[in-house]
């Protein structure tokens, strides 16, 4: 299913493929599963869903990981935002590319 064709889930954002996503998401992806090791000391920390645009969850829920930006020199705008206790093995994960102002919903495999 392409990304303009996707369906909303119950989260009501918009769904998108892993595939779909830039490699680098992609890579993060398959680093959160694998439980790291990650380029940053902030990947990994609780995201507190401040702009309220995730389903909301108990804190502590959701933890936000850095997706790299080629030729950016910090962090960069991409995020991937995953929900689920240990967070390795998440139920839901979220991709941004412009730093919390909207999500995207992976669908499931």
């Amino acid at each position: 299913m392409q990304a303009k064709d996707s369906k909303q889930l119950e989260s009501g954002l918009e769904t998108v493929a892993l595939s779909e996503l830039p490699r680098e998401a992609q890579k993060t992806h398959r680093l959160i599963l694998a439980g790291g090791p990650f380029a940053h000391r902030q990947d990994g920390i609780v995201f507190g869903n401040r702009e309220r645009i995730l389903p909301a969850r108990p804190r502590g829920y959701y933890h936000e990981y850095t997706v790299a930006t080629p030729g950016s020199r910090d962090r960069g705008a991409r995020r991937m935002v995953c929900g689920g206790n240990p967070p390795n093995r998440p139920d839901i994960c979220f991709y941004t590319d412009d730093h919390y102002a909207s999500f995207k919903q992976l669908r499931a495999p």
